[in-house]
């Protein structure tokens, strides 16, 4: 209408003035009426980030990682994971659906189905096929075991699928549940060619850019340069002496010392990688080439990228908290997160972008080490537990096997042989509880099913409830007491799944486009992370959302 009106206006000064006037209220009306959203949101989700890695090595990091968002954004102090067991899947799950476990389906990393009777993965999809890549086992990958939808989900629907929305990880998992059902895709690590895979989910082939990335061979580069401490590794104050007895050794190697050099890399396996802290250099290297390659942040609406941080995960279930091997992950994490703010302060535009990082969940003290400076700890096998009490049961009941699955700190019972033997089922669960009570290192036995006389106290009550999937998840769960955990009996590293604060409280940090600087020390929850993003977006919740907006950083 205004070019028309402009072709027949005769060219002077004051016409050309008017018309550029009219323009600009045109435009400046136009802009008016669009909600404003920040150019691209970045998602990060560090695996096993205990909240205290924040303060134990932040006289180390530098000014322009984590030191600038606590200095420039806003920090959750007190934020807690509000469900069991604290395990990667949910926690990624959690996180972005702002959901628990009795919602959205993803009860653990693997769990038993109690309606189909088998084992399943958390991805699992065998209706599709790999993308990028022959490894059925690796690539047969998909959302659909969650049956929530995520706030990345949410973005999308709420533009009739203009925002693009993309997940990458090392993890399978850490990429595809974040990512959402709606993603334009995912991508995660194959630890048989050391390329970033994915499936047909998603689309029959790779995008350009990340043929081209995989074709660098990043991974076999880095594997080959080793691992050497980023500073002299006799300034390494927060971590116990280099060799000591509570660190695992990486493939190939016959102890746990610096300079790692993956002996155990032969070309064909890059299993390795995933242990080293290049592990988390080549995601933000993926993330740069999927920011150039899909423009993301140059769109009307916003888009959003889901990056998760799992090498920080293995080196801790490997090496244990108090390693060296650890607390130089964080710092050449915080340094490449640096780099990576800057980046996008360049490619974005500060001010132009939404950031926030959180964990998954954390992780205990090795317990062999607790046990050593004198404080209470102690672990248990799964497989061997579970054989003492399938004998235990068996002297009762006169039927072998009636314990099917110990997992997850919850007990799966063999329905078709109590069924078959038209046994009790309340006296087989009585005298399960009955026997875990007796043993060393539990301190509740509890049966799921019959939770509104469960004499439990909160907030554990709370979160064995918001963890319990009559789907997915055991009859019995298995609460032990501070310090102890089970599946890691050789003493070695340490693991995550309980209740207790260095496995449920986790860093949340805000920074960029609508986060004011501040604080709070309110206890908030990790289903809260949806929630206020989705008022931050102005958008809706995601469909089994049971969080609440953190009010403070709505100023």
């Amino acid at each position: 209408m205004f070019v028309t009106h402009f072709c027949r206006m005769k060219m002077s000064a004051k016409n050309i003035s008017v018309f550029l006037l009219s323009l600009l209220c045109f435009n400046a009306s136009a802009q008016k009426g669009k909600t404003a959203q920040p150019k691209l949101v970045v998602g990060i989700v560090i695996d096993q980030m205990r909240w205290d890695y924040l303060y134990r090595y932040q006289e180390r990091y530098g000014a322009d990682g984590f030191k600038r968002i606590l200095g420039e954004g806003f920090n959750c102090q007190n934020t807690m994971i509000n469900y069991l067991p604290t395990f990667t899947a949910p926690g990624h799950t959690c996180a972005y659906t702002g959901s628990v476990p009795a919602l959205h389906g993803i009860a653990a990393n693997d769990w038993y189905d109690n309606i189909q009777q088998r084992s399943v993965y958390c991805t699992e999809d065998n209706t599709v096929t790999p993308v990028g890549s022959t490894n059925d086992k690796a690539g047969k990958m998909s959302p659909r075991n969650m049956i929530a939808s995520t706030i990345t989900d949410e973005l999308k629907l709420s533009n009739n699928m203009s925002s693009k929305v993309y997940g990458i990880a090392i993890k399978d998992r850490g990429s595809i549940l974040p990512a959402g059902h709606l993603a334009n895709g995912a991508y995660w690590f194959d630890d048989r060619s050391g390329d970033f895979i994915s499936s047909s989910y998603y689309g029959s082939e790779l995008p350009a850019w990340l043929n081209t990335f995989n074709k660098q061979k990043l991974a076999e580069k880095y594997i080959k340069a080793g691992w050497e401490t980023m500073y002299p590794i006799n300034t390494y104050k927060q971590s116990l002496a280099d060799n000591n007895r509570y660190e695992g050794n990486l493939k190939g190697e016959t102890q746990p010392v610096f300079p790692h050099k993956a002996n155990g890399f032969d070309g064909t396996s890059y299993g390795v990688f995933r242990y080293m802290p290049a592990g988390n250099t080549i995601i933000f290297d993926a993330a740069r080439a999927c920011i150039e390659g899909e423009q993301l942040g140059t769109r009307a609406n916003a888009d959003f990228l889901c990056l998760s941080f799992s090498s920080t995960d293995y080196a801790g279930h490997l090496f244990a908290p108090n390693s060296i091997e650890v607390e130089d992950m964080y710092l050449r994490l915080d340094k490449e997160l640096g780099v990576f703010l800057t980046y996008l302060d360049g490619k974005v535009g500060k001010g132009n972008y939404t950031i926030f990082i959180t964990a998954d969940h954390g992780g205990a003290h090795n317990t062999l080490y607790m046990e050593d400076v004198k404080i209470p700890a102690g672990n248990e096998d799964d497989s061997t537990v579970k054989s003492q009490l399938n004998v235990h049961l068996k002297k009762l009941h006169f039927v072998d096997s009636l314990v099917r699955d110990l997992s997850n700190y919850q007990v799966y019972l063999n329905e078709a042989a109590i069924e078959k033997a038209d046994m009790d089922r309340n006296k087989v669960k009585y005298d399960i509880a009955q026997w875990f009570r007796k043993q060393k290192g539990v301190a509740y036995a509890v049966d799921m099913e019959e939770m509104d006389v469960a004499g439990v106290p909160e907030p554990l009550k709370s979160m064995v409830v918001n963890g319990y999937n009559s789907k997915r998840s055991g009859c019995i769960q298995i609460i032990l007491e501070p310090g102890w955990y089970s599946g890691y009996s050789n003493n070695t590293g340490t693991t995550h799944g309980s209740w207790n604060p260095y496995d449920a409280h986790i860093p949340l940090l805000w920074y960029g486009w609508g986060v004011p600087k501040g604080e709070t020390y309110r206890t908030v929850n990790m289903t809260d992370i949806s929630a206020t993003l989705a008022a931050l977006l102005h958008i809706q919740m995601p469909n089994a959302c049971v969080g609440e907006v953190i009010t403070e950083m709505m100023k």
